[in-house]
């Protein structure tokens, strides 16, 4: 991942020296068990645990001429062993400690991406509660269409991150994956029960029927896990920058000190972060689509998966935790202007209660849903600049005999939808809080 876009810690765990400090741990597992089972004698796993260590220089010297990068690295550390060093990778081909060490690797990663969401939703749920009764106008089609609250819109995207916590979750415990079996995944050289000690000293679970390498579906399931994320931050990034259109003007983000908008125009205060947040979701999601393509490998396998996902995996990871990030600090300082709000409820003219003028027409006076429906409609297309549907109602001959003053006053109030959005609250907040 180019450095814009990087994470201290994110950049450290995904380096060359972590990823062969990865496979070492491997090794030195493998030699453990090994010489419990006294498949290669002791003191070969007792060096090969204090000896062994990576000089990625000079594994990059022996890569030049073996063209392979595992080899590479076990002659390097036998190099630091001596002797016992011919016991380092017995039995075992390429994959399976590529495979291994990957698991653990990738499961740290989404370890680190899960922390980082605790914190995103300690932020979104001081907003859900400062503003759960801060009256707002709902949209669909990006059209007017009924209220709400910004707290109990605030609060759907916090229960989709929940979902998707989960998700990463679920993924990465059928991603804690140990495969020792082999060449072609028979466990021919070396006994069945190696691979299953060697898993429970890694805590890991063995692939029971693993081809050369872990079947990919795996992989995939990561990564999806990772695009439905970034998909969740997108689409709160895409209501942000809605949001902030100069029309609506309901929130702002936050604008630091001799930062600028626009290098034609001074005026400007564009949505950078949400806009930001949008366009590397697209990434990832990408990504999610080739793992699904490394799925279906040729027979044992082959290496067709191998090249991107020395890109994927590190970009994804990387990708969603500067996301999270950057939308944490988004919503920190984010302005929410709850007087615009509740003028823009009423920018039409009061439009988006004729839900509930509907109802009140069934309800209280007995007329058909068609009738009650053609009554409203047409009072509220025909509103004018500056007329409001109450005002209207009160001087239409069809409607005023429906409503009483104290009708309109309460119907227009937004009480009810209060009401309606504290009760979907306290009955469905453990799902949030």
């Amino acid at each position: 991942m180019i450095e814009r876009y990087s994470t201290p810690e994110m950049k450290s765990h995904f380096s060359e020296d972590s990823r062969f400090n990865y496979l070492l741990k491997v090794e030195i597992a493998v030699a453990k068990i090994q010489s419990k089972m006294k498949i290669i004698p002791k003191k070969a796993a007792v060096d090969i645990e204090k000896k062994a260590k990576i000089n990625l220089k000079r594994i990059l010297e022996i890569e030049e001429s073996t063209k392979h990068d595992v080899i590479a690295f076990v002659s390097q550390i036998a190099e630091t062993v001596g002797g016992n060093g011919k016991y380092i990778h017995f039995g075992l081909t390429s994959s399976d400690v590529l495979d291994t060490a990957l698991s653990l690797q990738i499961s740290e990663a989404l370890q680190i991406i899960l922390n980082e969401i605790q914190d995103l939703k300690k932020t979104l749920k001081k907003i859900i509660l400062t503003h759960k009764k801060s009256i707002c106008a709902g949209r669909t089609h990006g059209i007017f269409a009924e209220i709400t609250s910004f707290g109990f819109k605030m609060a759907g995207f916090l229960s989709e991150l929940n979902r998707n916590e989960n998700k990463i979750k679920l993924a990465q415990k059928e991603f804690r994956i140990c495969k020792l079996s082999g060449a072609v995944g028979t466990s021919s050289a070396l006994p069945v029960v190696f691979e299953e000690k060697v898993a429970k000293l890694l805590n890991l679970t063995v692939e029971s029927f693993a081809t050369q390498v872990v079947p990919r579906d795996r992989h995939a399931q990561v990564m999806m896990s990772l695009a439905f994320l970034a998909s969740g931050l997108e689409r709160l990034a895409i209501e942000l920058r809605h949001l902030q259109r100069s029309e609506v003007s309901e929130v702002i983000e936050g604008f630091s000190k001799g930062q600028k908008g626009s290098s034609a125009m001074p005026h400007k205060k564009n949505p950078i972060s949400a806009e930001n947040i949008t366009g590397l979701a697209r990434l990832v999601k990408g990504y999610a689509w080739t793992a699904m393509e490394n799925i279906p490998l040729w027979h044992e396998r082959d290496i067709s998966h191998s090249s991107n996902e020395r890109v994927i995996f590190q970009d994804a990871m990387t990708v969603n935790h500067y996301m999270i990030r950057r939308m944490k600090s988004l919503l920190e300082n984010i302005y929410i202007d709850t007087d615009r709000m509740e003028q823009n409820t009423n920018l039409l003219g009061g439009v988006l209660y004729s839900s509930h003028l509907l109802l009140h027409l069934v309800e209280h006076h007995g007329l058909s849903r068609e009738q009650s429906y053609k009554l409203i409609q047409t009072a509220a297309l025909n509103l004018k600049p500056g007329q409001h549907l109450k005002t209207e109602i009160k001087k239409s001959k069809e409607l005023k005999k429906y409503f009483t003053d104290q009708d309109l006053k309460n119907l227009f109030s937004g009480e009810k939808h209060k009401k309606a959005i504290e009760s979907r609250f306290a009955k469905y907040q453990k799902e949030v809080f």
